[in-house]
């Protein structure tokens, strides 16, 4: 399962309605980001190999779920799984996305929740996609400090892979912290 090449190809197909949405009585189109997962679900799942055994899932609800209890992943809802349903061992990538924008908050919740299932749900990878024009160094340093501010211990970026969608028509890339 090459990952990393799905999300090169899935991100560059993504169009710049999906990107950044117009919003009538707006100059200037917006982030939304359900509008850009729905679509990089969609692009996934259009190139996804045939008769792979991983799926990819979008929003899977965890809470309830018999042996995922307690280690922060109750009542979450990651953006994209790529796993075997049914199965613990079978767990491959986690997706978090956000837009450049995003506030901290979310983030802070994103990064807990990444490093949480790569802990404690046998998550192989665990990927933070943020999409948009602007300050990749910013976000790299927020994210930084975030762990460095974390006294609970819930943010562990050395667990994490972190990738930026800058511009429509162009693949993602991994960037290192």
């Amino acid at each position: 399962m090459n990952i990393e090449q799905l999300l090169r190809d899935a991100t560059s197909a993504i169009g710049e309605n999906y990107f950044q949405l117009p919003i009538d009585g707006r100059e200037d189109p917006i982030y939304r980001e359900r509008v850009y997962c729905y679509e990089l679900y969609h692009q996934l799942r259009s190139i996804w190999p045939a008769h792979e055994e991983y799926e990819l899932s979008g929003e899977v609800d965890k809470s309830g779920h018999p042996l995922i209890r307690g280690n922060d992943l109750d009542n979450v809802k990651p953006d994209l799984l790529v796993h075997i349903p049914g199965n613990m061992e079978g767990n491959h990538t986690i997706i978090e996305i956000k837009p450049i924008t995003a506030a901290i908050n979310g983030i802070v919740k994103d990064l807990s929740t990444l490093t949480a299932f790569r802990r404690h749900a046998n998550y192989e990878k665990g990927i933070y996609l943020f999409y948009g024009f602007g300050d990749m160094n910013a976000v790299i340093e927020r994210i930084q400090e975030l762990q460095l501010r974390d006294r609970e211990d819930k943010i562990d970026i050395n667990l994490i892979e972190v990738w930026f969608h800058e511009r429509v028509s162009e693949p993602a890339v991994r960037v290192n912290l």
